[in-house]
Formats: structure tokens, C-alpha cells, sequence
């Protein structure tokens, strides 16, 4: 039996008590603007998400093991900044394909492998150092180049796999671990460790973190990498997906989404 990557529950906590969601807000805007790419009006669409305030007025549904989905129901399935927390998310992706009626579109955006790269490092040397061991820290992410495979594993059509970075500067290691814990991205694996770490642990982390990738100004740099994939249902009259430009039409206008009057 393969080993649980994530704690479901733990998982579910650290959402709960989220308050810095600009990077899942990130992905509301990358959505927006690939679909006004598409020439094409979606009317049945699902979020995926373990953040549905940030998606209102949308359909939601959680990322659960087992996705709330009927077989060929929809056009449109956005898998919204959960899949790397999956246990199974070439389940997640076949769940989602099973969803879409033929040529409905999917879209998963996800953290990829260069998301937090500075941090890992530096903890990595620093339990090293202190401990003389390593233990699970940050969640394993995939590589961009894994990702189209999977898409056509799941059975899509016209797989693309493609990401962008985005750079957070923070005062030091502590202010960006307080941070990654108010975005609702602590620490949820399986395997972590049940007891505290040593605070020389984290000491020696911040040292290494600040020698090795400060700015002129003191600052330290935070990578997350968000990586799209885009996958169509098959069909006869395949249409190719668009390269990503500059939103021209709003979220509500392509999902044909009635917002309530303020």
C-alpha cells in the first residue's frame, strides 16, 4: 500500500485558520485570464478548492479523496491550488476527466517543484547540521516536465503543461514561516514529526537562510511556483487551446456567472 503523503485532518485545520490567501486569489486571476483565451462560453463549471470564499459566486467543491462529480456533467473543471496535497492526484486528475462532457476543458493549478526551494535548502543544512538527520518538512512538489505525463495518463486530450514564479520578499525565515501558516500551507505531512523541533533547528535555518539568500536590503527571497496544466475531454472537433495573454473579459462573463447586487 502505497504511504499517505498528506494528513487529511491537519490539512483541514491549517485551511480553517488561513487568512493570507493572495496567492490562491493569484489563481483566480491566471483562470480569468486563460479563459478569455478560449473561444468558448462555459456553462456547467466546478471549482476545486479547499478555499471556496475565494472562488464566490462560483460552484465550489472540497478537493476531498473523492471528488462530488457526476460523469460527463460539465464543461469546465478548474482544479484550483489543492492537487499538490493530493494522496492520489492522478485520481484526481481521471475524476476530474471522467467529469467533462467531450471538449470540456479542464485546468489544474498547482505548486511546483521550485516553490520554496530556499527555505528547503536551508532547513535541510540546518537539521544537518544540528540533529544529524533530516525529517519531512515541506511537501514534496513535481516537476513541470512529470505533469503533461499525467494529464495523459488521465486520459486529456491536447495536454499542456506550463508554470510561472512568483517572488516574495520577507523579513526573515520566521516572518515567511508565519506566513506559509496564515496562507493555510504549514506543514500537513503524514510523515512529519509528532513533536516540536528544536528551536536551534530553526536558528541555524534563518542564519543559513539569510547568508546564503538575502537582498542588499536584508530582505529574504520566497520562490512559489505555480505550475498549469490545461487538458481537453476528447473530441472529433478538438479545438487547440491558445498560448496565455492578457485577460480581456472578466471570470463571471465566461462562466456566465449571476452575481448578486451589492
Amino acid at each position: 500500500m502505497t504511504p499517505l503523503l498528506t494528513d487529511r485532518t491537519a490539512l483541514t485545520l491549517h485551511r480553517a485558520r488561513a487568512t493570507a490567501l493572495f496567492l490562491q486569489e493569484e489563481a483566480v486571476f491566471e483562470v480569468q485570464d486563460r479563459l478569455s483565451e478560449v473561444n468558448k462560453t462555459f456553462t456547467d463549471a466546478r471549482i476545486v478548492t479547499g478555499f471556496p470564499q475565494v472562488w464566490q459566486p462560483y460552484q465550489t467543491i472540497p478537493d476531498a479523496e473523492t471528488l462530488d462529480l457526476q460523469p460527463e456533467s460539465l464543461d469546465l473543471v478548474v482544479h484550483a491550488m489543492a492537487l499538490h496535497w493530493a494522496n492520489d492526484p492522478v485520481g484526481q486528475l481521471v475524476q476530474c476527466r471522467r467529469a467533462l462532457r467531450p471538449d470540456g476543458l479542464f485546468l489544474g493549478l498547482l505548486f511546483g517543484g521550485q516553490t520554496l526551494h530556499e527555505l528547503r535548502a536551508a532547513l535541510a543544512q540546518a537539521e544537518a547540521e544540528v540533529t544529524g538527520g533530516l525529517s519531512p518538512r515541506v511537501l514534496p512538489m513535481a516537476e513541470i516536465r512529470d505533469l503533461g505525463g499525467l494529464l495523459q495518463r488521465a486520459g486529456f486530450a491536447l495536454p499542456v503543461a506550463d508554470s510561472f514564479a512568483k517572488t516574495v520578499l520577507y523579513r526573515d525565515a520566521a516572518h515567511l514561516m508565519r506566513d506559509l501558516r496564515a496562507m493555510g500551507e504549514g506543514n500537513a505531512l503524514h510523515a512529519r514529526l509528532r513533536r516540536p523541533t528544536s528551536r536551534a533547528v530553526f536558528d541555524r535555518a534563518a542564519q543559513i537562510y539569510a547568508q546564503s539568500f538575502a537582498t542588499a536590503e536584508g530582505l529574504i527571497p520566497a520562490t512559489f511556483e505555480i505550475i498549469t496544466l490545461t487538458g481537453w475531454a476528447p473530441h472529433e472537433t478538438q479545438q487547440k487551446p491558445l498560448r496565455p495573454g492578457s485577460a480581456i473579459s472578466r471570470l463571471e462573463d465566461a462562466l456566465k456567472v449571476a452575481t448578486k447586487p451589492s
